[in-house]
């Protein structure tokens, strides 16, 4: 019996303490419930409002007043890729720090690769119209090709339904649809010679003036019309190339009275419709 009696005062201690046990495990549990979720919500609320970037020694009074930054250029490009998938994995391989907003394919598919807000690495070094960094104003398209063949008519049908997308939601002159070659002279040749500028020009993409042109007078300096058109001209003969490659591009090397009478026309041009 008195086995019986320790046994029983055993249990019922045991018991107890099983059941004082069970109920710390529950408010700890609940502590350390509530302590992740606090957390959790520092860190979401860290997320949600980002670091200001500015000079720290200034007064922090921040205005509701602002927005994302708005796109005023596009910019063209081939991949010098054989296929959609390879260009596919460059641009959006974490390693190869390039990208761009849209991709074309010979097919006319049309991929979305970046947020028309935000910036894509596509231009890199550049400058056009005394903006040096081409990527913070601009939306960059790549078209699949190799750079040594055509463009496939249904992939600049597919591309010319997208400028006008564009166009339609940043209301982007005329005269801002350029080449990579063009803001980035002698370091890019994209798109190559064969890309159909007159082509984008007659639907509103780009300048171009048909022939006859008028005949500059003697005082017009090719290096200044260059620049008047947002060439960066402080290598003129990387600038001519430029030029050359998106309007002449199958004559020499050197800027001749063809090219200047199409250049002064380009600059009257841009004086009327161009900005529009």
């Amino acid at each position: 019996m008195v086995y019986c009696f320790f046994a029983f005062a055993l249990s019922r201690f045991s018991g107890k303490r099983f059941l004082d046990t069970v109920q710390n495990f529950r408010v700890h549990g609940r502590r350390i419930r509530n302590g992740m979720l606090f957390t959790l919500c520092l860190a979401l609320c860290a997320c949600a409002t980002p670091q200001r970037v500015g000079s720290d020694w200034t007064q922090w009074r921040p205005s509701p007043n602002y927005g994302p930054r708005k796109a005023n250029y596009v910019i063209l490009h081939h991949t010098s890729s054989d296929t959609l998938e390879r260009a596919l994995v460059t641009l959006n391989s974490s390693h190869t720090k390039v990208s761009s907003h849209y991709l074309v394919d010979r097919d006319g598919r049309v991929f979305q690769l970046v947020d028309e807000n935000q910036r894509a690495w596509h231009a890199g070094e550049s400058y056009w119209g005394g903006h040096s960094d081409m990527n913070s104003a601009s939306i960059g398209i790549e078209l699949v090709n190799n750079g040594s063949e055509p463009f496939a008519p249904t992939q600049i049908k597919a591309l010319l339904a997208l400028l006008s997308d564009i166009r339609g939601r940043h209301k982007i002159p005329r005269a801002n649809f350029l080449g990579h070659a063009d803001v980035a002279p002698g370091r890019k040749t994209d798109p190559s010679a064969l890309f159909p500028w007159q082509q984008l020009a007659m639907s509103g993409f780009g300048l171009w003036c048909d022939p006859p042109h008028e005949a500059p007078p003697e005082s017009f300096d090719a290096v200044l019309g260059l620049a008047a058109l947002g060439y960066d001209v402080r290598d003129p003969f990387r600038a001519i190339s430029a030029f050359k490659l998106h309007f002449s591009p199958n004559s020499g090397r050197d800027i001749d009275e063809t090219d200047r009478a199409m250049l002064y026309c380009l600059t009257g041009k841009i004086m009327t419709v161009g900005r529009e």
